[in-house]
């Protein structure tokens, strides 16, 4: 590869002696915006394009098409079945003034669900969560340097610890040589996301962060980054910044309070490990990040929907951890 220009800048880590590439991010101060904008790289990319043998290209298009229908297929029964629990269950009908639905509460005004009462238990587990998602990264203080450096350990426990500040964080995925410049909106909490998946699934960890699975893209996600995107996007799809969560997921979370003190965290590992499975399903390159954030997002509120499912560890996606 050659020298980027402009916004890319290759950075050549020493990981299992794979080289790893970051782009320079925009100033943006929260997350909702796309993490990976676009860049001007078209001659790079065109000149890796020219390599592959036209049997490869239409192989490539015809996965993308598979994937290309399958999404819109998805999206048409998701369409169908909001359709018909309008007529079923909404307020005006017969059928629901008499009906209810158990597992997520009854529907409130605006079509928005209620959620069951909570037990003593769940309340006092949400609060906690909730306390967790309003503190901000701060790299002054010392319990939240600390826990960059246990991070670090866990990561590379052979490794000698950098300072925090040094080129050797990008290896790990952030996008400079400061980590706390990186967390913006994801929080404290996105921090002690990435620590208990180091510490409760490491094989797991170990393999996302070093890329071990499937076929790895020229452009790769960055870890430690990703990481932050998705604890932002799971407490916005559980609705835990409102009163109560008032969505089909976010009740569904509720339930998994009663038995897991650790239940928003677990979910984490679950999620980041779905990405990577979408990602090397879907052959994505840095720029798609979003597009496969959202992809994942839509199976996991699948799958928080189904009626078997009544724990963490009932998720179909929950076999794809390693311990």
């Amino acid at each position: 590869m050659a020298s980027a220009t402009l916004r890319r800048r290759l950075h050549h880590g020493d990981v299992d002696g794979r080289k790893y590439e970051r782009y320079d991010a925009t100033d943006s101060e929260t997350l909702s915006e796309p993490l990976l904008g676009s860049s001007s790289t078209d001659n790079s990319r065109n000149e890796y394009i020219e390599e592959r043998t036209l049997e490869d290209i239409w192989e490539e298009e015809r996965k993308r098409q598979q994937v290309h229908w399958t999404l819109i297929f998805s999206q048409l029964i998701a369409q169908w079945a909001q359709w018909i629990a309008k007529i079923v269950f909404g307020s005006g009908s017969l059928v629901g003034r008499f009906l209810s639905l158990p597992t997520f509460g009854q529907i409130g005004t605006g079509g928005r669900l209620l959620p069951p009462p909570l037990s003593m238990l769940q309340e006092e587990r949400l609060r906690n969560i909730k306390r967790r998602i309003e503190i901000p990264f701060d790299g002054s203080r010392m319990e939240h340097q600390d826990a960059l450096r246990q991070l670090w350990r866990l990561a590379y426990p052979q490794r000698e610890l950098p300072p925090l500040k040094s080129e050797l964080w990008k290896e790990m995925g952030w996008q400079g040589t400061d980590p706390s410049t990186d967390f913006r909106g994801g929080g404290y909490i996105s921090l002690e996301n990435l620590i208990f998946f180091a510490k409760t699934y490491p094989e797991s960890f170990q393999r996302l962060l070093h890329k071990q699975d499937g076929t790895r893209a020229e452009w790769e996600y960055p870890f430690a980054v990703a990481g932050i995107n998705i604890s932002f996007m799971l407490a916005q799809m559980l609705d835990l910044q409102s009163g109560k969560p008032s969505t089909i997921a976010g009740i569904r979370f509720l339930g998994f309070l009663e038995e897991d003190e650790m239940a928003f965290d677990n979910l984490y590992c679950i999620v980041f490990q779905m990405m990577d499975a979408q990602w090397l399903a879907r052959r994505a390159s840095y720029m798609e990040f979003n597009d496969v954030l959202k992809s994942t997002r839509a199976q996991l509120e699948r799958e928080l929907a189904l009626d078997d499912v009544s724990s963490i560890t009932d998720l179909p996606a929950f076999n794809l951890l390693y311990k």
